[in-house]
């Protein structure tokens, strides 16, 4: 995966500054519950990059610390990697499902994730705070958005938006993400009403 590819652009600088104290005004951050079942998808993911699913006993699990900079860096990081990587289907690319992958010019929700994911990593936010994230839009569909844990509260990536927003201020249902302790485990997100438990139907 050539990163070096993707641009982060200065559009979105203006924007995300003078945006930053409305949004963090009302954020929050999930609450998590008991180990669940790993996607198939991360599960072979974590096979062919071990380096990236296992425990590191070194990294802070505290949330980052969300300042001006960063906050322009995750909002510009998300809106390039949404206009450079074209949205297709596993099934377009690789003829089969739920391959989750580093995208060079095309991919699904999940290789949107892994993508900004990595380009977070390198801008030196640890993994522990940078978790991939299973929802259900309001369609009943499943999908993957990636949550930044921060000290004003938890953030969502997404494919489907260029704007960074507040976790309980989109329209999904949140299911289960990664472990902050070990990115090769999954958790459960609580919420005021229910414990969703176990997978979801894939889609994007």
């Amino acid at each position: 995966m050539r990163l070096t590819k993707i641009k982060v652009g200065l559009c979105a600088t203006a924007i995300s500054v003078v945006a930053l104290s409305a949004v963090v005004a009302n954020a929050s951050s999930m609450i998590t519950g008991k180990l669940t079942s790993q996607p198939i998808g991360h599960y072979e993911f974590c096979l062919a990059y071990s380096e990236e699913c296992q425990q590191d006993r070194k990294a802070s699990l505290k949330p980052v610390h969300l300042t001006r900079e960063l906050w322009k860096n995750i909002v510009n990081i998300n809106s390039a990697i949404n206009m450079v990587i074209e949205p297709r289907s596993d099934l377009e690319i690789y003829g089969r499902e739920e391959v989750w992958a580093y995208p060079d010019i095309a991919g699904d929700c999940e290789d949107y994730v892994l993508l900004k994911r990595k380009m977070l990593i390198k801008q030196g936010i640890s993994p522990s705070a940078l978790l991939i994230t299973v929802v259900r839009k309001p369609d009943g569909e499943g999908h993957a958005v990636l949550t930044v844990r921060t000290d004003r509260g938890d953030f969502v990536l997404d494919n489907l938006n260029s704007q960074v927003r507040v976790w309980d201020q989109t329209p999904y249902e949140y299911l289960k993400r990664q472990s902050e302790r070990h990115a090769g485990h999954w958790v459960t997100i609580e919420s005021p009403d229910m414990t969703v438990v176990g997978s979801v139907k894939k889609s994007d």
